[in-house]
């Protein structure tokens, strides 16, 4: 019964073990479906089905048809051309990246929104090149082309040197493997495994993939020959490499750089501080191109200042290529961190916007799509692509509804790469450096995640410097895994070590707080209250052992075995006749009783864990109580230990056979155990492993603390009540704690209506 007094309650229940509460409210019957049923639901066809299958594999097929063309088809115009002027230079600056030629970039930047377009999600994200992505793809490339690779050469009518065709050999291959294991990660469903990387980790990740996009800029800004590094620590080798050889800097290549960098850098403040006062941001990054190009043809720098340029621009396309499999055997762990890295950064984005604006996306048909587009993409020699946050920014803040504006600024591409690439050729590679650098300032600005981090989550900031670490010294590819070893490393930490804690009763109701963190709290005399708020597992069991004994004051097996070494020291005496007990205690009728400690520690130590047995004497022993002389038994008040599992979200094999001991030695001297706030599938587990016997039995189950309390208040009140059994389940009481610690009585008068 329930009653409501004002902003109070008042609750009149009977007090539930998990056996009483069993008893009183039948389970309903559930039918758990096996593995055999999911594969037959898998297998089982219909037209129903098929149309829903049809719609996930081509989400085009279900927004299309809902297109509102007068209401969407002017803002994705405008959007789609905006975000495909963005999407050709960000093309050629993060082809630098991958160490190929930058008209590479523009396939990069055209193919994966083509087929983004038919199997995506995501209404908003813009699909193409990323600079982590891409920096990742260079790392490979570096690594593999300069190894003595002997990936198969190119058959175009490019005037390539051979070292630029194996570079574009390998970046295609790579891309090409990275969107086989996405798609085959897409197809067994299992995108899941994005849940790996946290937001610290991601923040902490691309934060140093910043640095490493911003050192590996360094040689087009000045103009440097930087041999290539890819092992462990190649972030400082380049750094010495170019402050080796400052002196050799090309001022032309700095000063415009440095300028163009100032631009972007102040422009795009403006765009972010004003973005609610300005139609569409202003497209700097287009304004400084054609300026610079301009710049750069009508003074010609090639030749007046030795400046390096984009160079041949092949209008049209070239055919497509076949992978290496030399490649695929070297590069599978390249691959698959690329693929994982991707997919997480383009989710994490459209979840952004898919709250934003509403409408759900599939990660497992993200996954198919990425891996589609990256498939498409490699054939056609571009290299991997996500999303890139400012070219999606780009694309929903200039009006995009749908995809349709991707469709559009995957024209643009097109019209450049067929008609008026050609016009780029004057471009410096070091306006391409700068503008890729001015895309970075977001993730540079992720440096002030630590101190947020370290106010909110100690462990989170600790992700987020050893992630940054990891990828700074060892680099991208190294630096993922062990980020991710080292995050699945904490959690393993914070559940080994977990805080438990002693409860005790705050405001003398049904709430149970830890302890040391109010004062006005009660404990019951001869009650401890323990809480673990971690699973119980092999690697902690000893932890919760450890810190179940502080939290008593006592080793159980310990007293046990002083105990048994009593019992057999009390029973020389009793056989011998030199004890006498009387109503005070025990008698000792000779003082010249001695007995050897260290021969009952040596002898037969496994009889001293065994349960005391009494039954052959005459009398009762008080353990607490005077012992005959040189018999000493540390005294134990504890009568009652609480365990509260409200926490503990599972148990295994090991863990179980521990706590099993745990129990048993409490129960052995004569300390109830109860076990509360635990589910039902915790309880059947434990049955089915043969958990229970003579000694521990599943009556030590509670629901929740105060039901355990009052049990134990109410058997000691009990034990010299004068009602019998059959009185007092006929009896119904309401009890509160008194604040002596005692029970009282309470008759509790509640309306019909809020009866329950």
């Amino acid at each position: 019964m329930i009653e409501a007094i004002g902003n109070q309650y008042v609750v009149a229940r009977p007090v539930y073990s998990s056996n009483t509460f069993g008893e009183e409210f039948k389970k309903a019957d559930r039918h758990h479906k096996t593995l055999l049923d999911h594969l037959k639901g898998c297998c089982r066809c219909s037209s129903k089905k098929a149309k829903k299958i049809a719609l996930s594999l081509f989400p085009i097929a279900s927004w299309l048809p809902a297109y509102k063309i007068k209401e969407w088809l002017l803002s994705d115009i405008v959007s789609g051309i905006s975000t495909g002027l963005v999407a050709v230079l960000q093309g050629l600056a993060f082809a630098l990246l991958v160490n190929i030629p930058p008209s590479y970039g523009l396939y990069a930047a055209f193919f994966p929104v083509i087929t983004y377009f038919f199997l995506g999600t995501s209404k908003h994200i813009s699909v193409g090149p990323f600079p982590v992505l891409s920096m990742m793809v260079g790392v490979v490339v570096t690594r593999v082309a300069s190894g003595g690779n002997t990936a198969p050469e190119l058959s175009s009518n490019d005037s390539l040197d051979a070292q630029d065709q194996e570079k574009i050999m390998v970046a295609a291959s790579v891309t090409v493997l990275s969107g086989i294991i996405q798609l085959l990660l897409g197809v067994l469903q299992i995108g899941f495994v994005v849940i790996y990387l946290s937001e610290s980790l991601i923040s902490g990740f691309t934060t140093a993939a910043a640095i490493h996009v911003l050192v590996s800029q360094l040689k087009f800004m000045l103009q440097l020959s930087v041999p290539a590094h890819s092992d462990p620590f190649s972030l400082f080798k380049v750094l010495e490499s170019v402050f080796t050889q400052i002196e050799k800097t090309n001022i032309a290549d700095l000063v415009t750089s440095i300028i163009i960098l100032v631009i972007v850098f102040i422009v795009k403040e403006i765009n972010q501080r004003f973005r609610s006062k300005l139609p569409v941001p202003i497209p700097i990054e287009l304004i400084m191109t054609v300026i610079a190009t301009g710049v750069s043809y009508g003074c010609n720098f090639e030749e007046k200042f030795g400046v390096a340029v984009i160079g041949n621009m092949t209008l049209g396309f070239q055919p497509p290529i076949t992978p290496s499999v030399e490649v695929f055997q070297d590069t599978i762990g390249d691959s698959f961190g690329i693929a994982i890295v991707g997919f997480a950064v383009a989710f994490s984005v459209a979840s952004v916007y898919s709250l934003k604006y509403d409408y759900p996306i599939d990660g497992n048909q993200e996954l198919i799509a990425l891996g589609i587009s990256n498939i498409f993409t490699g054939a056609f020699r571009g290299f991997a692509g996500s999303t890139a946050l400012s070219r999606s920014g780009v694309q929903e803040s200039t009006g995009g509804k749908t995809q349709v504006a991707g469709l559009l600024s995957a024209v643009i591409v097109l019209i450049v790469i067929v008609a008026i690439g050609f016009l780029l050729q004057p471009l410096q590679k070091s306006v391409l450096a700068a503008l890729a650098l001015g895309n970075l300032k977001g993730m540079l600005m992720q440096f002030a995640e630590i101190g947020r981090l370290w106010k909110k989550d100690k462990y989170d900031c600790l992700i987020w410097i050893m992630t940054f670490i990891f990828a700074i010294v060892l680099g991208l590819g190294l630096g993922l895994a062990a980020s991710v070893a080292f995050q699945l490393l904490t959690i393993v930490f914070r559940t080994q070590f977990p805080k438990c804690s002693i409860l005790a009763n705050v405001g003398r109701s049904n709430i149970y707080k830890n302890r040391k963190t109010y004062a006005d709290v009660y404990e019951p005399e001869g009650v401890k209250i323990f809480r673990c708020p971690s699973p119980i597992y092999f690697a902690n069991i000893r932890f919760f052992k450890q810190k179940l004994i502080d939290a008593v004051g006592f080793s159980p097996l310990r007293v046990l075995r002083k105990r048994n070494k009593a019992l057999k020291k009390i029973r020389k005496l009793q056989k011998q006749g030199l004890i006498q007990v009387t109503p005070k205690g025990f008698i000792c009728t000779s003082d010249g009783f001695k007995d050897s400690d260290e021969e009952l520690d040596n002898n037969q130590i496994e009889e001293l864990d065994q349960p005391l047995n009494t039954t052959d004497l005459p009398f009762e022993i008080d353990w607490n109580a005077n012992l005959p002389l040189n018999i000493t038994v540390p005294k134990v008040s504890l009568h009652s230990l609480i365990l509260d599992f409200s926490a503990v979200s599972f148990l295994d094999i090991s863990s179980m056979r521990g706590l099993k001991t745990i129990l048993q030695e409490f129960i052995r001297i004569k300390v109830d155990v109860y076990i509360v706030g635990t589910d039902d599938d915790f309880i059947d587990k434990l049955v089915r492993c043969a958990f229970f016997d003579d000694e521990v039995t599943d009556s030590i189950f509670f629901l929740t603390i105060h039901d355990a309390v009052l049990h134990i208040l109410m058997k000691k009140d009990y034990s010299t009540s004068k009602f019998n059994p059959s009185q007092e389940k006929e009896m119904k009481y309401d009890f509160t704690i008194n604040t002596n610690g005692g029970l009282r009585n309470r008759e509790c008068q509640v309306p019909v209506e809020t009866r329950f």
